[in-house]
């Protein structure tokens, strides 16, 4: 048995199901597959579960690429108030949170729903558990894709089948696969947004501060975030860990100021010339957890009243905690990561359509693309963006 179809899309996430939507819309019979037994599921664990779906600001150095130029076009052309009048159009209830983080009052399930209502009214199939064995380009133009259930030929055929990350998910390389396959470049890939694991004598050291949040600033580089680090029984974690991680490279050490918006030698030489009899201990307590000044600082120094201190002395506390130098072992990760960096090189593909430039037809779109967004909406807005952009096209 053959199915015809104007576009097959491959995956049934957040850039499969826009894309789909749009693609339909101008009429194209279109049907989405995945081989997971339901659409959506990454939508539906995001955010805790309420879908982190954009942010208030979107921009293209939210965004990490082989080609910074890429995604510009993208989300100018569907930006993050396009997404948000679907929303409203929905009648989704949604908070901001920090940083214009977007959320779902209720439910992740909200988006998700929103999107499949889209999709039936205006057409399209959707197909899970549908194992692909083999794609190719026909002669008569378009392509075929050989199933379990039969054969199934598109005149455009969009790959939205995300990255590797959170295996458990249903995640798959087939988008890569598929890219090597008709000699499209794939960018090396590696975890983003994931927590990062500490060398053994560190782990020792920190582990009991397992559960411990600390709003801190994490540089690496050239590049700085300013939010909560949580220490966990494997190593680093917490949103700014997150962020960072995703432009951490192995070898690298990281700088944690734990009191970033003090200058902190200031404040002790004040309280020395004061003639504070506190124990240097006992100040620093008021602003950061007691087991975390024992692991950065020895015993003698913070049993030592201020008013003992000398400047040197000062000098290295404040270097330790708002300077303080740590070389992570690694990541945890595709387990626990939230994105995939790398993947298909952008100069591969317009800018405009999302459509390989020596393939016709073929479309890559979302997380597949070498373009990875921050923590905070970003991805997604990605996902919308170029999957609309490809809906026009396809």
């Amino acid at each position: 048995m053959t199915d015809d179809f104007d576009v097959v899309i491959i995956g049934a996430g957040a850039s499969g199901l826009m894309c789909a939507i749009e693609a339909a819309k101008r009429g194209r019979k279109v049907t989405v597959v995945d081989h997971a037994n339901r659409p959506g599921k990454k939508i539906l664990m995001s955010g805790g579960g309420r879908c982190n779906f954009t942010n208030y600001s979107v921009d293209a150095d939210n965004y990490l690429s082989h080609n910074p130029h890429f995604c510009k076009s993208a989300l100018k052309r569907y930006s993050q108030w396009d997404f948000l009048a679907l929303v409203q159009r929905h009648h989704i209830p949604y908070h901001e949170r920090l940083h214009g983080q977007l959320f779902c009052d209720d439910s992740a399930k909200d988006i998700l729903n929103a999107l499949l209502a889209e999709c039936r009214q205006y057409g399209v199939t959707i197909q899970t558990q549908f194992v692909i064995s083999e794609v190719k380009q026909i002669p008569e133009g378009g392509f075929g894709l050989t199933t379990a259930s039969g054969f199934v030929q598109c005149q455009s055929l969009v790959v939205a089948s995300g990255g590797l990350s959170i295996p458990k998910m249903g995640a798959s390389p087939l988008g890569y696969q598929l890219a090597e396959q008709f000699a499209v470049k794939v960018w090396p890939t590696r975890a983003g947004l994931v927590p990062l694991t500490l060398q053994p004598t560190d782990k020792e050291t920190f582990s009991a501060l397992t559960g411990i949040a600390v709003p801190c600033e994490v540089t690496v580089g050239q590049q700085s975030f300013k939010e909560n680090l949580l220490f966990t029984h494997r190593g680093l974690s917490g949103p700014v860990v997150l962020q960072i991680s995703s432009y951490w490279q192995p070898g690298d050490a990281l700088e944690i100021n734990c009191l970033p918006d003090l200058v902190l030698v200031d404040i002790l030489k004040q309280q020395r010339a004061q003639g504070s009899k506190v124990k240097l201990k006992t100040f620093l307590t008021e602003h950061l957890p007691k087991r975390l000044l024992q692991a950065l600082l020895p015993d003698n120094l913070l049993e030592k009243p201020l008013a003992d201190c000398a400047d040197i002395q000062l000098q290295q506390v404040a270097e330790q905690i708002q300077t303080w130098r740590i070389k992570p072992n690694g990541t945890e990760g595709y387990r626990t990561a939230e994105v995939t960096l790398g993947g298909v090189d952008c100069n591969a593909l317009s800018s405009k359509t999302m459509e390989c430039l020596t393939v016709p037809g073929l479309f890559f779109i979302g997380e597949v693309v070498d373009v990875t967004g921050w923590l905070g909406g970003y991805n997604f807005q990605w996902a919308w963006s170029s999957g609309w952009c490809a809906g026009q096209y396809v």
